[in-house]
């Protein structure tokens, strides 16, 4: 690689592509990648000028990373059609409605500034796999481009035809009062729009477009987000409230109480609704998701089944689409609808379009709706450093362990292991629906944990002191960024 290219290998991730902009990847590392990738498009495509839609995130540096991006993909031969300022989603509808070849979009999500990266598919709906970021790493850092002649078109106004979708399918009856905050990120200039577009009063919150996020990073998962849109909730007396990601490919919902409603829990109630009216359908969830799919009376009586898949929005949108089910729900806030209700992609505004279809259809506040689900007791989601090159080995290791636990039927609080799950990482499950996991984060230093239990907060606690113990005996694991 010439002297003066940057691209740190290790942010060629599981499903994206993340760096910390000019210390891990430079212009010219950029300009790469589109080459790398230009070239792996005309190679699974077999045409000479691919079509790529390409959008950029409201970052300060965002529109320079994609100028060089674009440049790389020209090079090598392909079409560009810049849809500008973007969600991930409307990208991803962008491809459907263009009927596009690939589609490549400049966002860090709701990582801090400095990060930036980007999306990438080729199929339409799907985003790269594990073995197609391999493909594209390999391509790039070998430097095996392929050289051609492309042009570009920019698209104007495509946020309307976007926002337009999106409404003119989803229309509700109920007057619903809604919270939506966008933490300052792209989702800020969509959301509000569409919401109010389908029949809803909004109240915004932080939904002018700042950078800095002057606040707190725009992420569904964080805490300190979900508090503020709590208080903005019960203050005005609303029915939901709704906090979007950087590039609003996903949601968080806050009840009209002002409480968290886990998004696996969401994707029940969801799915509850869909099943009603779609008997016969599959869901997909992730391995972090709670248990209570599996037991769920409603689901069971509208003969719906749920598959546990592997953790990573990648891989349950393939899932969906190969199981060809009606939707699936990642614990982080990704949620995919499937024909008739969406593409298969996710989108956070469709999956808070969602909520509000299953308020409009019954005569109950949201926080009576979720009191119907059985209780179940779950820790967050917690991240223990692990470094990149250790962590799946740390994994599989512990993988054997819990095998063996489960083989020589050792106790954990009183039970034994009666089933365990590895797709990806290890969930044990005990008798009573309690339920562990340990798995390797896809896109940082770290492991991941979680725990929950329908028995009691005490049984979640001591699941975790038995995972945290493996954890320390391997000598390998540093701080957690939170910790029950």
């Amino acid at each position: 690689m010439s002297q003066n290219i940057k691209i740190d290998p290790y942010g060629f991730r599981e499903y994206d592509a993340r760096w910390l902009y000019e210390k891990d990847i430079n212009q010219s590392g950029i300009e790469n990648l589109g080459k790398g990738l230009g070239t792996q498009i005309k190679i699974h495509t077999k045409k000479e000028n691919p079509n790529v839609i390409v959008g950029h995130d409201y970052r300060s540096y965002s529109e320079e990373i994609k100028t060089a991006l674009k440049k790389g993909l020209l090079s090598t031969g392909c079409n560009v059609e810049d849809v500008g300022l973007s969600l991930s989603p409307m990208v991803y509808f962008a491809q459907f409605n263009l009927d596009a070849d690939a589609v490549a979009m400049v966002t860090a999500s709701h990582n801090e500034n400095g990060w930036t990266g980007v999306k990438m598919g080729i199929a339409k709906g799907l985003t790269h796999a594990p073995e197609e970021m391999k493909e594209l790493k390999e391509i790039t850092l070998n430097e095996k481009f392929t050289q051609g002649e492309g042009n570009e078109k920019q698209i104007k106004d495509f946020d309307k035809i976007y926002k337009k979708d999106l409404i003119s399918k989803n229309k509700i009856k109920k007057k619903i009062k809604a919270v939506v905050a966008c933490g300052n990120g792209t989702a800020g200039v969509f959301a509000p729009d569409i919401l109010r577009g389908i029949g809803c009063e909004v109240i915004e919150l932080d939904c002018n477009l700042d950078w800095n996020f002057p606040k707190y990073n725009p992420n569904p998962e964080d805490l300190e987000m979900l508090h503020e849109i709590a208080k903005v909730v019960k203050k005005n007396n609303a029915d939901i409230g709704f906090g979007f990601d950087g590039d609003g490919d996903r949601v968080g919902v806050i009840d009209d109480k002002g409480n968290e409603i886990f998004s696996d829990k969401i994707g029940l109630l969801i799915a509850r609704n869909l099943s009603n009216k779609h008997k016969n359908s599959k869901f997909v969830v992730d391995v972090k998701s709670t248990g209570l799919y599996s037991k769920d009376a409603i689901l069971i009586e509208n003969n719906c089944e749920t598959i546990y898949w592997k953790t990573g929005h990648s891989h349950i949108k393939r899932k969906v689409n190969t199981e060809k089910a009606l939707a699936g729900f990642e614990k982080s806030g990704h949620f995919f609808f499937n024909q008739p209700l969406g593409f298969g992609y996710d989108d956070g505004i469709n999956s808070a379009i969602q909520v509000c279809h299953l308020l409009d259809n019954q005569n109950k506040k949201m926080s009576e709706i979720i009191n119907e689900l059985p209780i179940t007791f779950q820790t967050p989601t917690m991240a223990p450093f692990c470094k990149d090159e250790e962590k799946y080995i740390v994994v599989e290791e512990l993988v054997k362990q819990i095998k063996n636990l489960k083989e020589n039927k050792t106790e954990i609080d009183g039970q034994v292991i009666n089933d365990i799950l590895t797709v990806n990482g290890v969930r044990f499950s005990f008798e009573d629906g309690s339920w562990g996991l340990i798995r390797a984060s896809s896109n940082k230093p770290s492991l991941v944990i979680v725990t929950e239990s329908p028995t009691s907060d005490e049984r979640k606690k001591k699941i975790f002191d038995f995972i945290d113990e493996l954890l320390r005996e391997t000598g390998k694991i540093g701080e957690y960024d939170q910790k029950i």
